[in-house]
């Protein structure tokens, strides 16, 4: 059964209602075969964006749809419980705008971000490289001044649509002066100098694109400078705020899906006589996965409504999204004992959902990170 979601208003809920109807005809008939094929649904992202789903949380003056968080992350979830990898697509696309709108300047603005969130373009977060992923502030991409422009060195890991982006949020180097010394870029795609490695064969998510990108001589000029030099850590590190209640989100929706397959499952199949979810053991079992499934979302609403009311949400990010990944492992993992033999084979989806969990408690900070920065703020 869908979620049951409280929601503040009339038009919030006919939102909710074009999303599950818009995943029920462009998601969900097309996902176990892209995910299995490994293919990249970039017309996916282009009905959602013409639907107005890529640019929700951000202001009706850009071309945004000026929604709170509250219904943003409803919205992602939704998304995220019929194909998880348009879900995190749509999450790194809301993130790939926020240093942008959050630390550009008027003029830049109005000249790039209508355009970005039209809904026909794309983006893609450069942060991570190899050896500089929990600790980005060990960076070795490279920005450095040249006249009226910046010339961009080096290789940034993990990219998400990386080679289908339209445009790169770049976090790059343009000091040696640690955590101080990271500077954020705007970068076309159409950049001379931009190159990508083959996609990296991943675990999970095998629909969404994963990518190193090569960054050769790329050539930007000065006002694609994003902020004031140096200001580049601070950016990515807000953004990440940002970014992990998308991801907490997406993990729910996941978490959602794998326990209506799991009840829907146990109601039709039947052992000793009585179906298998009349059978105490079992029922406790999916009692809990419900339990930690609507946890997960009041821990992400939760922030979301810190963040829509103008208030510090770092600690209450990393909460749910450590909450939510954690319970969307341990939801999915239970949803294979569910179904069984039946749920450790590629029939049913249980299994790829059991996958695709897995990367939500590593990307956008692993939750060991989420453990320090929690920790850090208990302690101040």
């Amino acid at each position: 059964m869908p979620a049951e979601r409280l929601l503040p208003s009339p038009e919030a809920a006919d939102l909710i209602s074009l999303t599950r109807e818009l995943c029920a005809k462009e998601l969900l008939p097309r996902v176990a075969e892209a995910e299995r094929d490994e293919v990249f649904p970039r017309d996916v992202f282009t009905v959602l964006g013409r639907a107005g789903l890529l640019s929700l949380p951000y202001p009706e003056e850009f071309g945004g749809g000026a929604q709170p968080y509250e219904i943003y992350l409803q919205v992602l979830e939704e998304i995220g419980s019929a194909w998880a990898s348009v879900g995190v697509g749509v999450s790194v696309h809301a993130l790939s705008c926020f240093p942008l709108y959050t630390f550009g300047s008027d003029a830049q603005r109005a000249r790039w971000l209508p355009d970005m969130l039209s809904g026909e373009l794309l983006g893609a977060y450069c942060l991570s490289e190899a050896h500089a992923g929990s600790d980005p502030a060990a960076m070795r991409a490279r920005a450095v001044r040249d006249g009226d422009a910046y010339v961009l060195n080096g290789a940034k890991a993990w990219t998400t649509h990386g080679g289908h982006a339209d445009f790169y949020t770049v976090m790059a180097r343009t000091s040696d002066d640690g955590g101080r010394g990271i500077s954020c870029f705007h970068v076309p795609a159409d950049t001379p100098g931009l190159a990508f490695d083959r996609p990296e064969e991943k675990m999970g998510l095998t629909g969404s694109a994963t990518v190193t990108v090569r960054l050769e001589d790329v050539r930007v000029p000065a006002d694609h400078l994003i902020g004031a030099e140096g200001q580049g850590l601070a950016i990515a590190l807000a953004a990440l705020d940002a970014g992990r209640l998308g991801i907490a989100a997406v993990a729910t929706g996941i978490a959602q899906a794998a326990l209506d397959h799991s009840v829907a499952y146990a109601k039709q199949r039947e052992t000793f006589g009585k179906r298998i979810i009349d059978h105490q053991g079992l029922g406790f079992l999916l009692a809990d996965m419900a339990a930690a499934t609507e946890t997960a979302r009041a821990a992400y609403l939760s922030a979301a409504r810190f963040k829509d009311a103008g208030r510090p949400y770092g600690r209450q990010a990393s909460i749910a999204k450590l909450t939510a990944t954690d319970n969307a492992m341990k939801v999915t993992t239970d949803a294979v004992q569910v179904l069984g033999g039946a749920g450790y084979t590629r029939d049913f989806p249980v299994e790829r959902f059991m996958r695709e969990a897995k990367i939500t408690q590593i990307f956008e900070g692993t939750n060991q990170i989420q453990r320090l920065v929690i920790s850090r703020h208990l302690a101040r």
